[in-house]
């Protein structure tokens, strides 16, 4: 029989589909062959992109221009442009302001066909390192309100480069889906006096039905109402509204070890998948919100969305997260 169940925070409602039930294999498709093509993001060409914005180099490296470990740049081709004033206007019931912002990409490693399941730990922390200080240095901006840090991996999953890079976008407006769970956890908190993301974490740790991995700091779930199949939400143990400034003393070590653990699972079991990975954290200037607790969300791309989802924002989802999860633990990496 098929479940409906209510995701906790946002109220969404999703059908897991346990008569359409599929197994990883039913997922697994042939992997498509690298393109050939000169890499814009590769050492010898940073001719190619705008000059870098941050850079980590090797210990004992010179500093000669493609002697880098981890660079970021200004995307050539951005979403929204950094110069000039927001000049909000109203027309009638209509708004609108001008596409300011800032589009940056963060290309991970100096090695072409590597990716973060390919990279050592203490190098997937280099990344979230750069997305710490990237934040911190747009946060001094006061014309952005949010700051999203995302990774499309894979052409199915939105990459337009096969060199693995993750993004930033700094909006001058807090997304839709973020304001929900801001507004879910308020309406939570205003209820039980508690955060609900905290709460999701003792209880998943309690039942012990959909923990894919946890460690001192961190631990995955497969979420309860999952809206895609081997969807995972990393969250911190520790109560915290917002990613840069969380885990000082740590340095986003325990974050990259768990994110490489749930990576290279999806590897072995799915055949390395597309996917994209999202960080939702507070907005600007919100360091103390009791009722938010900044996560990431990271999304196989193994469905596709159809009539039926798009007419209704409901999910449905072929693969239990208790299925999922199981999966998961199993695979040995």
């Amino acid at each position: 029989m098929p479940e409906l169940r209510k995701d906790p925070i946002i109220d969404r409602w999703v059908i897991i589909s346990t008569e359409r039930g599929k197994r990883p294999v039913f997922f697994v498709e042939e992997t498509p062959p690298s393109k050939v093509a000169v890499c814009p993001l590769c050492p010898g060409n940073e001719t190619m992109t705008p000059p870098e914005v941050f850079m980590i180099r090797p210990s004992g490296a010179s500093h000669g221009p493609s002697e880098w470990s981890l660079r970021v740049v200004p995307n050539k081709f951005p979403a929204l442009r950094i110069e000039g004033t927001l000049d909000r206007e109203g027309f009638g019931i209509y708004d609108k302001m001008n596409g300011i912002g800032a589009h940056e990409v963060i290309v991970e490693t100096p090695n072409h066909g590597e990716t973060l399941s390919d990279m050592p730990v203490n190098r997937v922390q280099n990344v979230f390192i750069a997305y710490r200080e990237r934040i911190r240095d747009l946060m001094r901006d006061t014309r952005f309100k949010y700051i999203m840090v995302f990774k499309n991996n894979g052409s199915v999953a939105g990459a337009s480069l096969d060199h693995a890079h993750s993004q930033l976008i700094a909006l001058p407006i807090v997304p839709r889906r973020v304001s929900e769970e801001i507004g879910g956890g308020l309406a939570y908190h205003r209820y039980k006096e508690r955060c609900i993301f905290c709460d999701i974490v003792a209880q998943e740790r309690e039942d012990n039905k959909r923990i894919v991995s946890e460690n001192e700091r961190y631990i995955a779930i497969s979420p309860y109402a999952s809206r895609f199949p081997f969807e995972t939400w990393i969250l911190p143990k520790q109560h915290g509204a917002v990613f840069s400034e969380h885990d000082p003393s740590d340095n986003y070590y325990s974050l990259a070890e768990i994110l490489s653990i749930v990576l290279r699972k999806y590897v072995k079991l799915l055949n390395a998948p597309p996917y994209n990975y999202i960080i939702h954290t507070a907005p600007a200037f919100n360091v103390g919100m009791e009722h938010y607790h900044w996560h990431i969300e990271i999304i196989p791309r193994l469905t596709k969305m159809a009539g039926f989802e798009w007419g209704t924002g409901f999910y449905i989802n072929p693969t239990p997260p208790e299925e999922a999860t199981a999966y998961l633990k199993e695979t040995q990496i």
